[in-house]
């Protein structure tokens, strides 16, 4: 129905409603010759009168009480429908779609849909952890997270924190291979390589040297699109890994992974939380982007300063000579 005849048929009732065209038009906010004009192209539309007008009074045709009679209940509805909806928007419940990485995401993000179900638990949360690309409205999602920029234009991002790649290795590797003291020197270790999920491809370390990011190809000594499971190898002894602050900084602060060549540890990456609009945002979506911007913005649970890093790196390595 084109919404010139619903707003016609809005008028008509109004019209009835408070007996004159010319009230209905003050009601709704429109000129009395605009409304005049918008009742009579929906009677030519139906092909009929629906009303007998004269400059004091309106009175219904037979086929006008029929119309009105039919279209009465369907209006209600309609207006029974828009106020569900309105109060939904304003109500913390229902549905909350959340998109994000599988790449070391689920540590993160699990602490805050834990908190928001708590405070708020009519909210129904939908999470979808997937590394690959999506799209913002296949994915029907509400608020994304996502390592690097926005995802597509007419999305909101905002950055919460640096994402670090470092080198990592457990205390039991260093006790039986030995720490590289240089990037060269990783050619004789046993290293980790990550498989982009999406395309199959082994990624490259990225390292930085000087300011500047490089890609370095390193022998694998294991390969996983998981980065659990790569974490996982690396906490056994097995292997050396290039890992994220999101799974390697708690580890290194508990003393169950030493940072090596904390020196080139790379922070060019940034994790975003990304949102539609927010004029037009549920009050769901809004307390969700609230409370991960509260939670995340600046954290530093998994960034590590240069200082921390380094400290780390020294007493990780004084420990293993001195066993």
């Amino acid at each position: 129905m084109p919404i010139n005849d619903l707003r016609a048929i809005e008028t008509f009732t109004k019209a009835i409603e408070l007996g004159s065209i010319r009230r209905a038009a003050a009601a709704q906010g429109v000129s009395p010759q605009a409304a005049s004009q918008a009742l009579a192209a929906l009677e030519k539309r139906l092909g009929v009168r629906l009303l007998h007008r004269t400059s004091r009074s309106i009175a219904l045709t037979d086929e006008g009480q029929q119309f009105l009679e039919s279209t009465r209940p369907a209006l209600a509805a309609l207006e029974r429908a828009v106020d569900r909806v309105r109060t939904a928007k304003d109500e913390v419940a229902g549905p909350l779609r959340i998109v994000a990485p599988k790449y070391s995401f689920a540590p993160l993000l699990w602490p805050l849909v834990d908190e928001f179900c708590r405070r708020h638990p009519e909210v129904q949360p939908d999470v979808k952890l997937d590394d690959r690309v999506g799209d913002w409205v296949q994915d029907r999602a509400d608020v994304g997270f996502r390592i690097g920029s926005a995802p597509e234009d007419g999305v909101t991002a905002r950055r919460l924190f640096a994402m670090q790649l470092i080198v990592c290795a457990a205390p039991a590797y260093i006790a039986a291979h030995g720490a590289p003291n240089s990037i060269e020197q990783l050619n004789s270790h046993r290293c980790s390589v990550f498989r982009h999920p999406g395309t199959g491809r082994v990624l490259p370390w990225l390292l930085k040297i000087g300011g500047e990011v490089i890609s370095r190809e390193v022998p694998p000594a294991l390969s996983t699109n998981d980065a659990q499971f790569e974490t996982e190898a690396v906490l056994s002894g097995h292997v050396i890994g290039l890992l994220s602050g999101l799974s390697a900084a708690p580890l290194i602060r508990s003393g169950r992974l030493v940072p090596l060549l904390a020196d080139h540890a790379t922070d060019h990456m940034s994790v975003h939380v990304y949102y539609g609009s927010r004029a037009a945002q549920p009050s769901r979506v809004r307390a969700f982007v609230d409370l991960t911007v509260e939670r995340l913005a600046r954290s530093t649970n998994y960034v590590l300063d240069a200082r921390e890093l380094a400290m780390a790196e020294s007493n990780g390595r004084k420990g293993m000579r001195e066993h």
